[in-house]
């Protein structure tokens, strides 16, 4: 008697033949249906219909394969609910109930696993929201606007959450960005207002200057372009560089010349009325007043140049010849603490260009904040110096032959206390200037 083929005795289990159709046996709490035809004989349509279910039977091995190497499991969900559901209208005979009872364990596991993985995806997703709308109220715009991109980013990446809070956080989500980019261009409209605002203010003190330039009443036009150049300190607006410097170079050509006819008319009066004989001490400290104000100028004017022009400056000063007094003092004191400043500058930009690597390329406001910080940093080594100078000081003999030696401590000592008030005004300043930019 020739064996019977054991995947043909297997399907004979699950399935048989009747008025030449192929049958499965009830299963899966579904009656009997049919499934084919029988075509040749019926052994062989039996075989067809067992090899048709070893196929299937592949299928769900290789889901299961496949899911147990994988790191995101819960992404083979879907898989296996497709394949669970075509177990009700597959063509084949063999153990259905054994395919349905691995399908369903992987259900019930990856059920599980989705379930855990959308509440690691809601906590994160809820993350993202409280720092987008943290940052939706935040006027920090270059940084805040990169790290909103970093959160789109994030939340693209995240995988999804239920179905029944989806939309609710998305709309949160996408509201707390609007919100932000909303205000930052609400801003950069202000900004841009303000810009042309602060250029029409520039731009008519330059007309007024330029309309006194060639003015001959020289005492009257020298205190309206002191004025002038006082209002132009007082805009204290940030404009691009190159447009800034464009303006500033008008308004300062305006008064160079006035103040150079001044100088003019003055050499000419004393000429005239005494030759040979010594200016008065009005016309000295008059000259002084206008070497003073041309030195307070000089904050408006790029370090590099500044420094060049307080020098000559400085020259000057010491041409003028020498007038005592209260009055005389306190010109100094202008002319001294605004040169102290432009060598401050000076320094500060050799500093952040040498040593730092140069200032940040960002809003005018973290300009000032960062040239505060940098001036605050460079300002410790000074009081350490100072401190230095003051302990020997304190400790140098009385001694008379010490008399050289002292002197020269207490010189280092007034000029470092001095750039230390000059760097804190500086700091002050530029405090100043970041809160204004805002």
């Amino acid at each position: 008697m020739k064996p019977i083929d054991p995947l043909l005795a297997e399907a004979q289990r699950y399935g048989y033949v009747e008025a030449d159709g192929v049958w499965l046996l009830p299963v899966l709490g579904q009656p009997a249906r049919q499934i084919g035809l029988v075509k040749e004989s019926d052994e062989a349509a039996l075989l067809y219909f067992a090899h048709r279910f070893e196929d299937l039977h592949d299928k769900v091995e290789d889901l299961l394969d496949k899911m147990e190497a994988s790191d995101n499991k819960g992404s083979f969900l879907m898989k296996a609910l497709h394949l669970k559901a075509q177990l009700l209208t597959y063509e084949g005979l063999g153990d259905f109930e054994f395919l349905h009872r691995q399908l369903t364990r992987v259900e019930e596991s990856l059920a599980v696993t989705v379930a855990q993985n959308r509440a690691r995806n809601l906590a994160t997703k809820l993350g993202f929201i409280a720092e987008a709308e943290t940052l939706s109220e935040s006027v920090e715009w270059i940084s805040a606007s990169e790290k909103v991109k970093d959160l789109r980013q994030g939340w693209l990446k995240t995988g999804p959450v239920d179905k029944d809070q989806a939309e609710a956080l998305e709309h949160r989500f996408q509201m707390a960005i609007q919100v932000f980019f909303d205000r930052r261009k609400a801003f950069q409209l202000d900004k841009k207002a303000m810009s042309s605002h602060v250029q029409n203010r520039y731009r008519d003190l330059i007309q007024q200057a330029e309309n006194l330039k060639n003015s001959d009443q020289f005492e009257t036009t020298s205190r309206q372009l002191k004025q002038l150049q006082q209002a132009w300190r007082d805009i204290n607006g940030t404009l691009p560089k190159k447009q800034a410097s464009e303006l500033w170079t008008r308004f300062r050509a305006a008064n160079n010349h006035f103040f150079e006819r001044l100088k003019v008319h003055i050499a000419a009066q004393q000429a005239v009325g005494a030759p040979g004989a010594p200016a008065s001490a009005e016309e000295l400290l008059a000259r002084k007043r206008v070497l003073a104000e041309r030195a307070e100028a000089l904050m408006q004017v790029p370090p590099q140049e500044a420094i060049h022009q307080a020098k000559a400056l400085q020259a000057d000063w010491k041409q003028v010849g020498t007038v005592r007094g209260e009055e005389s003092d306190r010109i100094w004191q202008r002319f001294m603490v605004a040169c102290d400043k432009i060598f401050e500058l000076s320094a500060l930009e050799y500093h952040l260009r040498k040593r730092v690597g140069g200032e940040p390329i960002t809003s005018a406001a973290e300009r000032a904040r960062f040239r505060a910080t940098t001036l605050r940093e460079l300002l410790k080594d000074d009081h350490q110096e100072l401190e230095v100078l003051r302990d020997n000081l304190d400790k140098l003999s009385p001694s008379a032959a010490n008399d050289t030696f002292r002197q020269m401590l207490q010189t280092k000592i007034r000029s470092f206390e001095r750039k230390i008030r000059t760097k804190n005004d500086l700091i002050a300043l530029f405090s100043q200037q970041a809160q204004a930019a805002g």
